[in-house]
């Protein structure tokens, strides 16, 4: 009997929490070693600068996200989904575009919701209107941008109206030309919802799946940052007053390899005085849209073929969006 219970012992499961606590466990050992090697070179060292910021600006926003995430596994059924959501396909992607004003997070936390309101239902044309509308309209971030251009208040109404229209029609063309076969199968977000499980029970394993999945390709995406900040000389855009048109693209691209939080990157493009406010709008639209961190957080939570083209479709989308707005609240080129 001894022997027939020892060979019925539960083996211990590796998880990947097991491998995250590791982990963490072997970069507190080597810390000391780590520092030593990086403080042998500035370009190390402002990689690491740029990825520890990226990551931990966006880590606290990241929890927020996955905490609505699992409370949506929880409490959000396909019934409650259409309650409150339009039939009318193009009305539910504005109403989706609006509500991400009620979620104070920047796009890192809110790539597992999207994730998690497909998988529970909602047409993926309104989950990405949500997507992209929430880092970039939420009160947080519109409160940050005034702070850091306090003698321009069109460029909260330029912000807020250029990143909602790049929501809007992204949202209207996905409904348009995406297709299901692009996207990740759904994770059986329903299946959560078993009888007998209570709901605490649920929200936590929902939150635990989406945390670990997306703080992996968080720190793909700020390793791919870090590479690419230190490639790009920080006075290139102090040549580019008076070339608005050059200004807007090197901005576009900058706010993609860059990949800032949504709440710090108002202050760092009101750093950049030498240029005109219409590419610097540019730079704050397109930063929250699309990024390299973002690419690595989508092809992770939707599939690569998903990332491949949604991504490229957005960063052009976010650019003739800013730049209207730009007109319309700046007054042009300024």
């Amino acid at each position: 009997m001894a022997d027939q219970t020892l060979r019925r012992s539960p083996r211990i499961k590796v998880s990947s929490t097991y491998v995250l606590a590791a982990l963490v466990g072997s970069g507190v050992i080597v810390q000391s070693q780590l520092v030593s090697v990086v403080g042998t070179s500035a370009r190390l060292q402002t990689a690491m600068t740029v990825f520890v910021g990226v990551f931990v600006q966006a880590v606290p926003f990241l929890v927020l996200g996955v905490m609505v995430s699992g409370c949506i596994a929880a409490f959000v059924s396909p019934a409650v989904l259409g309650k409150v959501l339009p039939r009318n396909e193009p009305a539910a992607i504005g109403v989706a575009g609006l509500a991400g004003m009620a979620l104070p997070g920047c796009e890192c936390g809110v790539v597992p919701v999207a994730r998690r309101l497909i998988d529970q239902g909602a047409p993926s044309s309104v989950a990405l209107a949500f997507l992209l509308s929430a880092p970039a309209i939420n009160p947080v971030v519109l409160v940050a941008t005034a702070v850091a251009f306090p003698g321009e208040p069109g460029m909260v109404g330029a912000r807020f109206t250029g990143s909602l229209a790049t929501a809007v029609v992204m949202g209207l063309v996905w409904s348009r030309i995406g297709r299901p076969g692009w996207m990740l199968p759904q994770r059986g977000g329903h299946d959560h919802c078993v009888t007998g499980r209570s709901r605490w029970e649920v929200f936590t394993e929902a939150a635990r799946h989406d945390l670990l999945q997306a703080s992996a390709f968080l720190v793909l995406g700020a390793a791919a940052a870090a590479a690419l900040r230190v490639l790009v000389p920080p006075v290139w855009y102090e040549r580019l007053a008076g070339q608005v048109v050059i200004a807007i693209v090197v901005l576009a691209v900058l706010a993609l390899v860059l990949a800032l939080c949504s709440e710090a990157d108002a202050f760092v493009a009101a750093s950049m005085s030498s240029l005109p406010l219409l590419p610097r709008l540019v730079f704050l639209v397109v930063g929250p849209a699309v990024d390299v961190k973002l690419f690595a957080m989508q092809t992770g939570s939707f599939g690569r073929r998903f990332a491949i083209r949604f991504s490229p479709l957005t960063f052009g989308v976010a650019i003739v969006c800013g730049t209207v707005a730009g007109y319309l609240f700046l007054g042009g080129v300024r």
